[in-house]
């Protein structure tokens, strides 16, 4: 049992924080267990159906307002954030060419799991090397973890009206972390203020209008949730708004002022791989499963899955401006064996062929826009 004085603690959180930052995390915050106080917005939250066919976010429920319960005998849960947009990677001038596919940035490298899960273990065997004996567990978007209220909990931001957590000096292009140790080390003053104001720009600019509420996202209808969670035959009211997005969706993070002051992340594992920041989504729809799992290894991208992937682009390209090399692309996979895939294209043809016949009679078809607030992020074209 470690028997540190109050004064050894305080001085082992600074070392903590210097270690953190010697690791790669831009900010490092600590904080308790005690998170009751999120049960009730959680609750109505899971009984709006909000949750989708996310039912694993029901299960736990005491665990996520106490986290000793899901890891006896833990004191504190240190909180890092690391920053993952790569200075390379284009946004917008992507976002805005039809043919070409949008992947979320958090995905375009290495896995951000193991990235953090990695760095926040070798955080953990510091601070055990420093005081001899440690109980620690690394979490990194898993388990019925409540990372949100926790960094802000532990300083590290308010959560904005698009749920995610915004840092003055540093946006929301980051990714969350946490260690739980059995350590009682002096806490950080939580993040009590929100500078969000009255603006609505994230709310307003999602393509499917998730957001019923500020703070409040309805998944059912979220693009990162149905190309990368949902597993099933998108609601074609739906797939006309999903543009190009094919894996997860940034728009609420491109239009938000606070992102003028993100910081591009140096981190290699983040770098892009295989071209996937500026890529057509013909040479996507080629890609065979065997390809798509080399090109996908280490990848969060696996997570969609072949047939999900498929499918996904098969929308986008029902939403691109067509023509003979896109058009023999979906044509070439209407026998694929998955109804779902069949689905899809059948839709994605149609799309094309409606949107032919339309143009030849002077009937367009707009995409969604993108909007730019006035105050919009500064980023990369």
């Amino acid at each position: 049992m470690n028997r540190l004085s109050p004064e050894q603690l305080s001085q082992l959180a600074a070392q903590i924080k210097n270690w953190a930052q010697e690791l790669g995390f831009q900010q490092c915050g600590i904080t308790g267990t005690d998170l009751s106080a999120e049960g009730p917005q959680l609750q109505a939250w899971l009984d709006q159906g909000y949750q989708g066919e996310m039912g694993y976010l029901e299960n736990h429920f005491e665990k996520r307002l106490d986290p000793s319960l899901l890891v006896p005998g833990t004191q504190r849960i240190i909180c890092v954030r690391m920053d993952y947009l790569p200075p390379e990677a284009q946004t917008l001038k992507v976002l805005r060419q039809a043919d070409k596919a949008y992947i979320a940035r958090y995905t375009l490298g290495r896995d951000y799991h193991k990235t953090l899960r990695k760095r926040l273990t070798r955080l953990g065997q510091r601070i055990e090397e420093a005081c001899e004996t440690l109980g620690y567990r690394a979490f990194v978007d898993s388990a019925p973890v409540l990372e949100r209220p926790l960094a802000r909990a532990a300083g590290i931001g308010w959560q904005g009206k698009h749920s995610l957590i915004l840092n003055r000096e540093a946006g929301s292009w980051f990714l969350l972390g946490e260690l739980f140790v059995d350590l009682p080390l002096p806490v950080d003053e939580p993040y009590t203020e929100d500078h969000c104001g009255r603006c609505s720009a994230c709310m307003d600019v999602c393509p499917t209008q998730a957001f019923p509420a500020p703070q409040v996202l309805d998944a059912r209808r979220c693009i990162s949730y149905l190309t990368i969670e949902y597993k099933g035959s998108i609601d074609p009211e739906l797939r006309p708004l999903m543009g190009n997005r094919i894996f997860g969706c940034d728009d609420c993070q491109l239009i938000c002022p606070w992102n003028r002051f993100a910081s591009h992340s140096m981190e290699t594992d983040f770098k892009p791989r295989h071209g996937l920041d500026d890529i057509e989504l013909v040479e996507l729809f080629g890609w065979d499963e065997a390809r798509f799992l080399q090109k996908t290894e280490g990848s969060a991208i696996r997570r969609t899955g072949y047939e999900g992937w498929l499918r996904n682009i098969a929308i986008a390209l029902g939403n691109s401006s067509g023509g003979p090399a896109i058009i023999a692309a979906l044509q070439a996979r209407q026998s694929y064996p998955s109804e779902l895939v069949q689905e899809h294209v059948a839709w994605a043809l149609a799309q094309l062929q409606a949107r032919a016949r339309d143009n030849s009679t002077g009937v367009g078809h707009p995409a969604h826009p993108i909007l730019i607030h006035p105050r919009a992020a500064r980023l990369p074209d």
